[in-house]
């Protein structure tokens, strides 16, 4: 039939849908990840000026 259109809590809280394996990344790991991103704006930044 139709599509369940359950609406409630996953059992797989820490899955990504229709994420590769290899792309997925802990989140205790997302702040490191983020912080380096930043890093590499500022350093654009400076290099502009």
């Amino acid at each position: 039939m139709g599509r369940d259109d359950k609406v409630g809590k996953s059992n797989q809280a820490k899955s990504l849908p229709q994420t590769p394996k290899n792309q997925k990344i802990s989140p205790n790991d997302m702040k490191e990840e983020v912080a380096r991103e930043f890093l590499e704006l500022r350093k654009s930044k400076k290099n502009k000026k």
